[in-house]
């Protein structure tokens, strides 16, 4: 079957990048099925209900293995290409729209937050006026990040699991508290800061931010499958449950929840897929643009136990590879969902792997967690063994 061509127009010109006309593309000779099954199978045996992975090359049908079952006690397999949240997988998403209007003139990487929004960033040493929108995507703004109720413990999750927030009430959550530090002087996640990259876009554009996602990256792309679910706090079908194991070791499913903008889309691992090789394959953004995106600063020592050498641009991480150079990718886990992905320098090989299940019992679980995915994606992308066919 044919590759389709997407075209994207911006102010550097036109960009074109081809793409699957129906998600499933070919595995290049090395890593193969048996591994994939067995990376899968090692995710499971840690506790995970469910995992299904996808690799993407150029050529043929995609490599995908799923492990365990979609819902705990019932022989329900994982749908193959089941619907999952990818939480702050999102943030690519957004940090390319802001990208994207960056090149086209309508704001600028150093424009202050005071400038475009006036007055919302202050109080508590908070000062919108000393804080830029590259700050906003690198997590270098200091912006303190302040935790939303609702997953601390079981009844708390149920009883606050359909409460929503505007964009103004989660601002004005993280100015209760001082910055972590000086703009610019350190590095920490901010969901914050990208709740403030919504709400410019929205000023610069006049309309929704997730329409400008939409009209950009998901209908251009053909992402049929990636969509913002709002109020609605259940998945289309088919899809995993999700469930998480808290701090007491007791497992809940917590399928049905709502979260809060910018983590709620909902996505596949083709979707997501589709997305890293247009964007890492330059048909996205122009290559200065995406060279700009691609200048990392080192993560805090916290995160660096989940990300070992890892770096951050604006919306993208950077990780070595074991076998020499590295990848990009941009994790995501909310709602009882844990999804880690990657792709090469030249987005000609992507992978996807989703969990079902997010294991915060304990602090060495979730590394372990993290680990084998972590494992799965580097393996495959640059792993020699297998032959490369789907079975």
């Amino acid at each position: 079957m044919a590759a389709a061509v997407a075209v994207l127009v911006t102010a550097g010109g036109a960009v074109a990048v081809q793409l699957p006309t129906d998600g499933h593309e070919a595995i290049a000779p090395g890593y193969g099925q048996d591994d994939l099954r067995r990376e899968t199978d090692a995710i499971r045996a840690l506790g995970v209900i469910g995992v299904q992975a996808r690799v993407t090359t150029g050529a043929g049908r995609d490599l995908v293995a799923t492990s365990g079952v979609a819902e705990a006690g019932t022989n329900r397999p994982v749908p193959r290409s089941g619907y999952f949240r990818i939480a702050s997988t999102s943030k690519a998403l957004v940090a390319t729209v802001v990208l994207q209007l960056v090149d086209e003139g309508n704001l600028a990487l150093d424009d202050t937050v005071e400038r475009w929004l006036p007055g919302l960033v202050d109080g508590n040493g908070n000062d919108g006026r000393r804080i830029t929108i590259r700050q906003l995507l690198q997590h270098t703004s200091g912006i303190h990040d302040d935790d939303l109720p609702g997953y601390t413990t079981p009844q708390e999750y149920y009883e606050r699991r359909y409460d929503t927030y505007t964009p103004q009430q989660m601002v004005a959550l993280a100015m209760r508290h001082r910055p972590d530090f000086p703009p610019g002087a350190g590095w920490s996640y901010s969901n914050t800061g990208y709740v403030l990259l919504d709400m410019i876009i929205e000023k610069v554009a006049d309309r929704p931010w997730h329409q400008e996602v939409e009209d950009r990256i998901l209908k251009p792309l053909g992402m049929d499958h990636t969509y913002l679910p709002g109020q609605t706090p259940t998945l289309r079908s088919p899809h995993a449950n999700g469930y998480q194991v808290f701090p007491s070791g007791e497992r809940v499913d917590v399928t049905k929840v709502i979260l809060p903008d910018p983590g709620g889309f909902v996505s596949t691992t083709a979707d997501v897929n589709r997305f890293f090789r247009a964007l890492l394959g330059g048909g996205l953004l122009p290559k200065a643009r995406l060279a700009e995106m691609q200048d990392t600063v080192p993560v805090n020592t916290e995160v660096q136990l989940f990300w070992p050498h890892g770096r951050y641009g604006l919306g993208l991480v950077n990780r070595p590879l074991s076998c020499g150079g590295s990848y990009w990718s941009h994790e995501g886990g909310n709602g009882g969902y844990i999804t880690l992905n990657g792709a090469t320098e030249d987005g000609s090989r992507t992978v996807t792997v989703s969990m079902s299940t997010a294991l915060n019992d304990s602090p060495d679980n979730a590394l372990r967690q993290e680990q084998a995915a972590s494992e799965l994606v580097d393996h495959a992308l640059c792993d020699t063994a297998g032959n490369g066919q789907e079975t």
